[in-house]
């Protein structure tokens, strides 16, 4: 609480920030399964135009997201039973291809979260994905989540609130930050080079 409302509304540019990822389903099946995910934590660590995120879950492997906002690149690198270890490379910039079946709404409220007053965005994703997201500007990480939504999305995601439609089913996914603390971050967290062991893929699960 003290370091939330020590630094709250004042411009952070090195630090962390810890995220926690909840999905259920009104599915009483899928729910289930997804029940034994249990809440998923997420770490991210950002210094200047530069972020790194990680997620670990016994079942779901590991994740890393490395995004250098000023060269507008990213890496991911995903080690999980099923895949095995694999990397994917993007450009930070989305396509016209990319930003169609994608609508942003800024409705001009706003809650406060951790001290930070958030902008609500209303955004939706061809059709199947419906999302309320609320985000401050006073963060300069970036998000693997809100890549994709070109300039008229600004800001990092304090909270969000996603439903997903698959085959019919619901699923309900909220992903809200616990934790903002200003520290210094290493350096070699941003680095991109390619671990040994891992191999190119052009799509990894859930991307």
């Amino acid at each position: 609480t003290l370091s939330a409302t020590l630094f709250a509304q004042k411009q952070i540019d090195e630090g962390v920030v810890i995220s926690k990822q909840t999905m259920s389903s009104e599915n009483e099946q899928m729910n289930a399964q997804l029940a034994m995910l249990g809440d998923m934590i997420t770490t991210t660590y950002f210094k200047n135009d530069k972020s790194r995120s990680e997620m670990s879950n016994p079942i779901t492997g590991t994740t890393v997201f490395i995004a250098d906002n000023a060269a507008k690149k990213s890496l991911t690198l995903m080690d999980n039973s099923m895949i095995g270890k694999k990397y994917m490379e993007n450009n930070l910039t989305p396509s016209e291809e990319d930003l169609k079946g994608i609508t942003i709404e800024n409705t001009n409220e706003t809650k406060n979260i951790l001290g930070y007053e958030c902008d609500k965005y209303n955004v939706t994703m061809n059709k199947d994905v419906k999302m309320v997201i609320y985000a401050t500007d006073k963060l300069k990480a970036v998000t693997q989540q809100t890549t994709a939504f070109g300039k008229d999305f600004t800001g990092f995601p304090m909270l969000m609130e996603l439903a997903i439609q698959q085959q019919g089913i619901t699923m309900n996914l909220v992903i809200e930050v616990t934790e903002v603390k200003a520290e210094d971050v290493a350096d070699d967290k941003f680095d991109m080079t390619v671990p040994e062991g891992y191999s190119k893929s052009e799509n990894l699960p859930g991307m």
